[in-house]
C-alpha cells in the first residue's frame, strides 16, 4: 500500500514541476515588454485594439512623448505631450528642462493611475514606459503592434493606418501622415 501512495505521491509531484514554471512565468506582463532596467516585467505592451478601447474608455492618462512638430502633425485626443528626448535634426532641439525625465511632476501624481503612452512608431515610448515604472508608476501600457504582426510599426503610425481619429489640420496631416501610407 505505501508503494501504491508513493507513486501517486511523484505522478503529483512530477506534475506541479511541469506546471509550476507556467505559473511563474504567468506573472509576467501579457504581451511585449522592454523591460531593460528591472529584473520582471513591469509594463505592458498593448495593440491599437486594446488601445482604443483604454481611450475611448476615458479611464487612462494619454502620454505623446514625441516631440512637439510631430504632435502638431496629429495626435489623440486628449494626448498630453512631454517630449522624452530630441530627434534627430533638423527638428528644433528642445532644452532638456522641456523632456520628460525634467517634467515627471506634470504626470498624475496618484502612481496608480493608468498611463497610455506613444510615440510615432513604437520606440520611444517603450523608453519612456521604462523611466515611468522607474519612478514608481504601476499601470503603464506602452501602445504597438501586435507582436506577430507583419507591420513593423506600431504608435501613432499604426493607430492611423487602421484608422482611428487623430486631432490634425488638413495641412498637417496631409503633409506628415502621407509620407506613411502606401500608395493606392
Amino acid at each position: 500500500m505505501n508503494k501504491r501512495y508513493l507513486s501517486y505521491f511523484a505522478t503529483i509531484l512530477f506534475v506541479l514541476l511541469i506546471i509550476a514554471p507556467g505559473i511563474a512565468a504567468a506573472d509576467k506582463c501579457t504581451y511585449t515588454t522592454q523591460c531593460t532596467h528591472t529584473t520582471q516585467c513591469t509594463y505592458t505592451t498593448v495593440n491599437i485594439c486594446d488601445a482604443k478601447q483604454m481611450v475611448e474608455n476615458k479611464d487612462v492618462f494619454l502620454l505623446d512623448v514625441r516631440i512637439p512638430t510631430e504632435y502638431d502633425s496629429g495626435h489623440i485626443e486628449g494626448a498630453t505631450l512631454i517630449p522624452l528626448r530630441n530627434i534627430k535634426l533638423p527638428n528644433p532641439q528642445l532644452p532638456d528642462e522641456e523632456l520628460l525625465p525634467a517634467r515627471m511632476k506634470e504626470l498624475p501624481h496618484n502612481k496608480n493611475t493608468k498611463i497610455l503612452v506613444y510615440c510615432k512608431l513604437g520606440s520611444r515610448s517603450a523608453e519612456a514606459s521604462n523611466l515611468l515604472v522607474e519612478a514608481g508608476y504601476k499601470n503603464v501600457y506602452n501602445m504597438d503592434n501586435d507582436e506577430d504582426s507583419t507591420n513593423k510599426n506600431g504608435g501613432i503610425a499604426q493607430w492611423v493606418s487602421e484608422e482611428n481619429p487623430i486631432v490634425a489640420t488638413y495641412d498637417s496631416w496631409t503633409h506628415e501622415w502621407c509620407k506613411l501610407l502606401p500608395p493606392e
